[in-house]
C-alpha cells in the first residue's frame, strides 16, 4: 500500500486509481503512469470550488508563472474560474479531456501528460497519467527523466492537493 503523508494536519494518502473513475482507462494501459492522492475533508466541496482553488493557490500560480515565461502560455484567475465553471475548455497548456459532475480530466497539449481532479463527498482526489513512447526498438518507455523525478512529482503532487484544500476548505 502506497504512504500516507501527513502535511501539518491534513493526512494525505496515496491510493490505487478509483473504479469508474475518468482516469482509470489509463491506468490499465501498458506502460502508462497514474498516479491517486486523496485527503478527507470535513465539508462538502464542489468540483467548481476545487478546481479553482487548485489552479489559483500559490504554489500553482508559481507553475503557471513558469508556463509563462518558458512555454509562453499565459493564464489568469478568471480563465481557472471559467474552467471551473465549465465555461472553458482550455487553461494555460491543458484542454479538458473528460469532465463529469464530480471529475476534471485535463491533457496537455502534447498529449503526454494528464492532470485529473475528482470532488466527492468527504474527500478530495488529484492525480496524473503520463504516456509513454515508443522507443526505435519499439519498447514503450516514460524516459529517464520521468524516472528521475518521479519522487518529486509525488511530494509536488500532494503539495498542490494540500494547498487546493486549504483554500477550498479555509479554517
Amino acid at each position: 500500500m502506497p504512504p500516507t503523508v501527513q502535511a501539518g494536519t491534513m493526512k494525505i494518502d496515496e491510493i490505487p486509481v478509483p473504479h469508474g473513475t475518468l482516469i482509470v482507462p489509463f491506468s490499465e494501459k501498458e506502460a502508462y503512469y497514474t498516479d491517486c492522492f486523496e485527503t478527507p475533508v470535513a465539508a462538502p466541496v464542489s468540483l467548481e470550488t476545487f478546481v479553482r482553488a487548485f489552479y489559483t493557490q500559490p504554489l500553482f500560480q508559481a507553475e503557471r508563472l513558469v508556463l509563462r515565461l518558458l512555454a509562453w502560455q499565459a493564464s489568469t484567475d478568471a480563465e481557472a474560474a471559467a474552467l471551473a465553471a465549465g465555461i472553458a475548455d482550455r487553461f494555460a497548456m491543458w484542454q479538458v479531456s473528460g469532465r463529469s459532475d464530480t471529475e476534471l480530466l485535463m491533457a496537455d497539449r502534447t498529449g503526454r501528460t494528464m492532470s485529473w481532479l475528482m470532488a466527492t463527498e468527504g474527500c478530495l482526489r488529484f492525480g496524473s497519467v503520463v504516456v509513454p513512447q515508443r522507443t526505435k526498438s519499439g519498447k514503450l518507455t516514460l524516459g529517464p527523466v520521468f524516472h528521475s523525478l518521479i519522487g518529486a512529482h509525488k511530494v509536488y503532487s500532494r503539495a498542490l492537493l494540500s494547498g487546493a484544500v486549504r483554500r477550498a476548505q479555509p479554517d
